[in-house]
């Protein structure tokens, strides 16, 4: 189930709290409920960036009670939103097989991976800051994706299918920058 952090450390699990050392670092354990909700709220805060939960809640189809109990406050959400979409990108990563499989088919997954979750890249673009990537401000959450998309466009490089006259930390972020543009471009 759905866990959300809120400001007095804990988490909340069907409204009971448990301590975040009994959830570190473990991936969100989510139902198609759960994810369909999401994806409906990184859309209401994206689509209205001024509103209150009540807004917010509206624009999802749910109650304001319902988004009360799920996560407490609009900077909890965020803070939930943010933690599912990196898990989602490294779920991309791993169902692309970037490391084993041949670097066409692993980009043309990589991709179509992307796209099905194109509300949490949405999402992103909305919250992207200057300093997103900073570890400081949260961005170590990042590290995982950007360093697995940066060993394998070295990999496609060194197979010579990708050119050698970017490095493959400017190919990641090139990937990147279309794809966002991509799903950003779509929502106008």
């Amino acid at each position: 189930m759905l866990m959300a952090f809120v400001k007095t450390g804990c988490l909340l699990h069907n409204a009971r709290r448990i301590p975040p050392e009994e959830v570190k670092k473990q991936p969100m354990d989510l139902t198609a409920a759960d994810e369909k909700l999401l994806k409906a709220l990184a859309v209401a805060l994206v689509d209205h960036p001024a509103g209150t939960l009540k807004d917010i809640a509206q624009a999802a189809g749910v109650s304001k009670a319902t988004l009360n109990r799920f996560c407490g406050t609009r900077a909890n959400l965020i803070e939930m939103l943010l933690n599912h979409a990196s898990d989602l990108m490294n779920q991309m990563i791993a169902e692309a097989d970037l490391e084993h499989a041949p670097p066409v088919e692993a980009l043309q997954r990589l991709v179509d991976n992307h796209l099905i979750h194109r509300e949490m890249l949405v999402f992103l673009v909305f919250q992207w800051r200057p300093d997103t990537m900073d570890e400081s401000c949260g961005g170590r959450r990042w590290l995982p994706y950007s360093d697995a998309l940066d060993a394998f466009f070295l990999r496609g490089q060194r197979e010579g299918l990708f050119r050698i006259d970017m490095s493959a930390a400017v190919l990641t972020e090139t990937f990147a920058s279309l794809l966002f543009g991509l799903v950003d471009a779509e929502r106008r």
